[in-house]
């Protein structure tokens, strides 16, 4: 769940022998829906075999293990949106953290959840032949949180505090320009890098704030444990509104096979579409298909967060899967003045708008 703005490493020798042996576990070939299978018929086995075998597979990987922002792709999935276009869609889990970007880079998945600026760092940067066909939440989910008695609200009130964050570029870039957009500087703030301790370095009194959590899941999971807190969204300030999350595929797929794309994306919004429509039965789709050994999921949190996440993922001026060239032209920009990129480049570069409508 931690937002980084990584050096791009397209080493495809990472595990990149095949999509299901580098992501942890996939939807229909978990450890756990094997143990399932096992128990299954021999003909329901065939019979399965017979329903795909006309599919094409399209591999997806997730940015994380599963959790809220997901429910619409299980969604889809579970209720045969991706096969009535002619897609097996199969869910991958990351093993290294930006599996999402650097597995559809290599053309080892055709579909990944990832972040806007790491989608502009590893075009601008590595010239990696990637796009954003659609945005997954319509601004930040990151926010500067902190225990309530630290008493912060807003960028003035870190002045002489100490902020834990994952030792990202970005969020050092973030601070900075958050902090002098309010008359400050960014040696005003004490940085300390925590890594993934941003919930206990906080809880224990190690830092007084932290940046990198999310408000649909650190938030809640706070709240459940019983800590009382404060937040604040890192976009404003200085920051431009940004997209927490997109879809992306590579220039390879766009060009020979746009159908596909298409059909992902139209399954997908018929996904969220119910997702909306009924949240409570959605979400029971998705805690069916959590990773309990790896990250399991607390319903109460998760009904928090797909209600924090529903309102931010469509919004009166923007349908859901909605990007602009104006979001990514200013994002450029932004990350070019903080010098999070070696380079500008074009809007048509790093996203593409898919006619999927049709």
């Amino acid at each position: 769940m931690k937002h980084r703005v990584l050096a791009i490493l397209l080493a495809a020798t990472m595990c990149m022998a095949s999509v299901t042996g580098c992501g942890k576990q996939s939807a229909d070939n978990s450890s756990a829906a094997g143990t399932e299978a096992e128990d299954n018929s021999a003909a329901e086995t065939a019979d399965t075999q017979t329903d795909n075998k006309d599919l094409r597979e399209v591999n997806v990987v997730l940015d994380w293990y599963p959790n809220a922002i997901h429910t619409l792709l299980y969604t889809a999935i579970e209720r045969g949106y991706f096969a009535e276009e002619g897609l097996d869609v199969k869910i991958h889990f990351p093993a290294n953290d930006n599996d999402a970007l650097a597995l559809v880079a290599a053309g080892k998945a055709e579909i990944g959840m990832y972040y806007q600026q790491d989608v502009i760092q590893a075009v601008a940067n590595q010239g990696t032949g990637i796009k954003s066909i659609g945005a997954i939440v319509q601004s930040p989910l990151n926010v500067i949180l902190s225990l309530k008695d630290k008493n912060i609200t807003k960028p003035e009130d870190l002045v002489g505090k100490t902020i834990g964050y994952g030792g990202t570029v970005l969020s050092e870039a973030l601070v900075k320009c958050m902090m002098e957009n309010v008359g400050a500087d960014a040696s005003d703030v004490n940085m300390i890098n925590v890594g993934f301790e941003l919930m206990s370095s906080m809880t224990t009194g190690n830092v007084d704030a932290t940046i990198g959590c999310l408000v649909n899941h650190e938030v809640p999971q706070l709240e459940e444990e019983g800590f009382d807190v404060n937040y604040f969204s890192v976009s404003g300030y200085g920051i431009p509104n940004y997209y927490e999350e997109v879809f992306l595929t590579n220039d390879d797929l766009l060009e020979n096979e746009p159908e596909v794309v298409a059909g992902f994306l139209r399954a997908a919004k018929k996904g969220f579409d119910d997702f909306k429509a009924d949240p409570d039965g959605c979400l029971a789709i998705l805690m069916n298909n959590q990773n309990e050994e790896n990250f399991p999921l607390t319903q109460s949190v998760e009904e928090q967060s797909c209600a924090t996440l529903i309102p931010l993922m469509e919004t009166e001026d923007a349908a859901f899967l909605t990007q602009t060239d104006e979001c990514w032209q200013e994002n450029i920009d932004w990350m070019l003045e903080n010098q999070l990129i070696d380079k500008a480049v074009d809007v048509s570069d790093v996203m593409t708008i898919v006619d999927f409508e049709n």
